[in-house]
């Protein structure tokens, strides 16, 4: 009883200190505790432990992992700099516009104003002691002791999606971030969704509701419709005489207001639902009708929330905050089904509503042990982290390397060889990020879901089959850094002087100091990062030949460091291209190029990549590799056939071919009739008829890495083959020659004879009548969603169909960008959408009682509408500038790559002679 006084004593202080009052209580509970788990175990006074929680459980317990995520401009960085403010990070607050941000420190965003490069940060709060361990009091919330959070401020810009997918991976928890005026933005839905491939729990945090034309119960009826969860409206905003200035919150959960006084906004006021009733009568009406709609749409969702409502006399406004905030908890982290999404209110700018918005963050979103299990894979067996630490990942794997007929025998074998083996695992990471720093050389940012990495220690990378040793740790602070000696379980940290990691690759460290893992951990690998396909190029030229070679050198960091992009050099011209994801990324990979990396090079104007297709069939062509390679005799040969592919309308492949594989666009399939494929008593196909050295899976590969190589270059343009389908044929009594048959040479074979196939469609080959098909361009189709005023919406619209070739498929409607597989398999695509009438969500000042979800604005000019088109990416090239110039700077836009789309003759003869005349 004593020390749950304590604690709520020292909740006070913490409450003090981020909502000052004039009664400042200083007092804290301080419990000595064990600091490692062995510590725990071997302590004679273990059982004294038994309520209290041990300080390696506590660190993990108060530790959040968090990003924020929005659209470009909802405020992310804003919101950052005053979460590290009142935190007591930094004693100022930096300011986006006059480039003095703490996580906003590249040149580059400084100049332009924008989010480029993720930016990692630590801080404690409640502001104060991080390191005491104190006695655990269910009434407090988790807000009342100090964590730790580990905070990534990602880029709102639609260039720079693949920087958002690589930290959204390594995240336990996020805050969407919503401008009240804008409402859900299109790069809102984008990355929400991204966010919904890893199962990420969010709480959105509706910004600027100072400006004009802000309208929060438009906005959650927007989150309803647009990002398919039900609103908990958890806060409503406190508008000076129920249409005046914005002056601060009302607390829905603990029915009180928080009125902010103006300045650095420490200086923050509360009151009662009492108190709310002589000051703001209409604001504490709709705060009681704002506590019904939460508790009415938890029972909804939450069984416990019926028996607290129940148990509380069926007063919806008795029921305890406490009791509120386990529910919301709940419903968040393993609510089935479409989830609620918790709703909060604030102006950063005007510094109202981010110290509540931190203690939500505490209280609501998961830490590391709560977040949900990270899929790894290990010998070929997939399955959750968790499985794995525990050992029966590993059985599973043994037991399907095990013949049949000792499975029996061995299992009790098995169980404890995989409990050995699994304890010889003292660390496991992903890295997710790599850059190269001026000073401290190259960083690779990890995030550490197992066991401990520490300083020193060897680790082996899953993924190239190489260990590296890691002679510095670091703890970073945005642009700053503290070397420490161990990145324990559930941290982000950054290792120093890796020579070969990438983003994407598992880090695996074992006791002793082994420089490689046991069988299976050594293919053990967490779930990898999808890279999308690049679709802007440009060509990059050294000043002299002496200087290629350090170009390539910078280029090849450069590509370390941000995978999403690509570097190829094509044949004919011998020139080196650079290919991203929109021109601002190129232009960025420039400026680090030559300004950062210091490469004596020049870029080329930013062009498109195109794809080329085949128009018919090109009949079978047999080739025969005979040509030694790497000093040793080669010959294989592989009969090849192209025509063209479309998913929807192609015949079904043949259901005994050796495999099917589908990629860019393409199809290849392997036929292997007369092979004799077997299974063994492992699972393992084999073949009689197979040369010494070369399995099933060998030729498989082997097969598809020449196909792919050669569908790289199309035979008349030189672009990428798009919408091709390549059938491979292997005859083992004429393509196979016992020992000279080489991994190598069956890709080799396999290359020749798709690039002869693919050149015959430009001749007149057997077996088509008259005419050879040959190819077509194809061009990238663009999904683009305009974000304009009313007054610029004809201007617009006449200028996307008219000039640009485009297709208006809507206005104002929900259409979403379908570019990349960014559904969450887990979500159950067939609810019904839900009805925005139905949602509790406060009026808005000047908005009509009768019309649900009307604009706010009373210049019916001034009227956000959004434009969802379909535009060749051709004409978006250099859009952005046109599209200020028509709507007086108000326009904005997103697009993302819907589908290639085979050009029209005339167009296509267009785009040559653009093209050739750029050269």
């Amino acid at each position: 009883m004593v020390s749950a006084l304590l604690l709520r004593a020292a909740h006070q202080s913490c409450r003090a200190v981020r909502y000052p009052t004039k009664t400042t209580v200083k007092c804290r509970a301080v419990v000595s505790l064990p600091t490692t788990r062995s510590e725990a175990l071997r302590s004679p006074n273990l059982r004294s432990y038994s309520t209290v929680t041990p300080r390696w459980q506590a660190d993990l317990d108060r530790t959040r992992n968090i990003g924020i995520i929005a659209h470009i401009d909802a405020g992310k960085t804003t919101t950052t700099e005053r979460m590290l403010y009142y935190s007591g990070f930094t004693r100022r607050i930096g300011n986006v516009d006059e480039g003095s941000t703490v996580t906003d420190f590249l040149p580059a965003e400084r100049a332009r104003g924008i989010t480029i490069q993720s930016a990692a940060i630590t801080f404690h709060w409640p502001p104060g002691e991080s390191n005491v361990a104190t006695q655990p009091d269910l009434q407090a919330p988790r807000s009342a002791s100090p964590h730790l959070v580990n905070l990534i401020d990602t880029p709102g810009h639609a260039d720079f999606t693949f920087e958002v997918l690589r930290s959204l991976r390594i995240l336990d928890g996020a805050v969407c971030i919503l401008d009240g005026v804008a409402g859900v933005e299109a790069q809102t839905e984008q990355v929400w969704h991204q966010a919904s491939t890893y199962n990420i729990p969010r709480i959105v945090y509706i910004n600027k509701l100072d400006r004009d034309g802000a309208a929060f119960g438009r906005t959650v009826r927007e989150v309803a419709s647009r990002l398919g969860g039900w609103p908990a409206v958890c806060q409503i905003p406190w508008f000076e005489g129920g249409n005046g200035p914005f002056r601060g919150i009302a607390d829905v959960i603990n029915l009180q207001g928080l009125r902010w006084e103006g300045g650095d906004g420490k200086a923050v006021k509360r009151f009662s639902l009492q108190e709310l009733d002589d000051v703001e009568a209409q604001l504490a009406q709709e705060l009681r009708l704002a506590r019904i709609a939460l508790v009415e749409l938890l029972s909804e969702h939450d069984e416990t929330m019926v028996e607290k409502f129940l148990e509380s006399d069926e007063d919806h406004l008795i029921v305890s905050p406490g009791d509120i905030l386990d529910s919301v908890r709940r419903c968040l982290l393993t609510g089935k089904g479409r989830k609620i999404i918790p709703i909060f209110a604030g102006a950063s700018f005007r510094n109202i509503g981010v110290q509540p918005l931190l203690d939500s963050v505490l209280d609501l979103l998961p830490s590391p042990s709560e977040a949900p299990d990270p899929e790894v894979s290990i010998g070929g067996v997939k399955g959750g982290l968790r499985r794995l630490l525990s050992g029966d990942l590993l059985v599973q794997h043994k037991e399907q390397t095990t013949p049949a007929k000792g499975k029996q025998k061995k299992k009790s074998a098995i169980v404890a060889d995989s409990r050995s083996t699994i304890q010889q695992l003292h660390g496991c990471a992903l890295a997710f990020k790599v850059v190269n720093d001026a000073k401290r050389g190259v960083l690779v940012y990890v995030r550490v879901y197992s066991g401990s990495l520490d300083r020193g220690s060897l680790m082996f990378n899953a993924n190239l089959n190489v260990s590296e040793r890691a002679p510095r740790l670091l703890k970073m602070y945005a642009n700053d850094a503290v070397e420490v000696d161990s990145i324990a379980e559930g941290q982000i940290g950054v290792v120093v002087g890796l020579k070969h990691t990438r983003t994407g690759d598992t880090l695996v460290a074992c006791t002793g100091n082994r420089v490689t893992p046991p069988e299976p951990l050594n293919s053990l690998q967490l779930r990898p990062i999808n890279v999308p396909p690049p679709v802007f190029f440009a060509s990059v030229e050294p000043h002299s030949l002496s200087e290629e070679k350090k170009m390539h050198d910078a280029l090849a960091m450069l590509l370390r460091e941000d995978p999403s992009l690509h570097v190829n050099i094509d044949e004919d011209s011998g020139q080196t291209l650079l290919s991203g994801m929109g021109e601002l990324h190129l232009e960025i990979a420039r400026d680090r190029l030559i300004n950062d990396l210091k490469a004596k090079a020049s870029m080329g104007r930013i062009e498109i990549g195109y794809r080329e297709c085949p128009l018919g069939l090109s009949g079978p062509v047999t080739k025969i590799f005979d040509r030694d390679i790497a000093g040793r005799k080669g010959k294989a040969g592989c009969t090849a056939m192209v025509e063209v592919f479309d998913p929807e309308t192609s015949p079904v492949p043949d259901p005994h071919a050796l495999t099917v594989e589908t990629t860019n666009g393409n199809q290849i399939i392997i036929l292997a009739p007369e092979l004799q494929v077997e299974t063994n008593e492992r699972g393992i196909e084999e073949s009689p008829l197979l040369p010494s050295g070369l399995d099933l899976g060998i030729i498989r590969a082997s097969l598809q890495n020449g196909c792919l190589a050669a569908l790289a270059r199309g035979p008349q343009f030189t672009f990428p083959m798009h919408s091709t389908r390549v059938t491979l044929t292997l005859n083992p009594t004429t393509h196979l020659f016992g020992s000279d048959t080489t991994a190598a040479s069956l890709s080799a074979a396999a290359r020749l004879a798709t690039s002869t196939a693919l050149s015959n469609l430009l001749s007149n080959p057997a077996g088509v009548a008259s005419g050879s098909p040959g190819t077509s361009l194809m061009e990238p189709l663009m999904n683009v969603i305009i974000s304009v005023d009313e007054a610029s919406l004809g201007a617009v619209v006449h200028d996307i169909s008219s000039s640009r070739g485009g297709h208006i498929i809507s206005l104002d409607e929900d259409i979403p960008i379908t570019s990349t597989d960014l559904s969450n398999p887990a979500e159950d695509l067939d609810i019904p959408p839900i009805d925005p009438s139905k949602v509790y969500a406060p009026p808005d000042p000047f908005q009509s009682s009768t019309v649900v979800g009307a604009s706010m604005a009373s210049d019916s000019g001034n009227r956000p509408r959004t434009i969802t088109a379909k535009v060749p990416l051709k004409e978006m090239v250099g859009y952005l500038k046109h599209l200020r110039s028509l709507s007086a700077g108000r326009g904005t836009f997103v697009m993302a790559v819907d589908r290639f789309e085979k050009m029209s003759a005339p167009r296509q003869k267009a785009v040559l002679a653009d093209f050739r005349g750029g050269y």
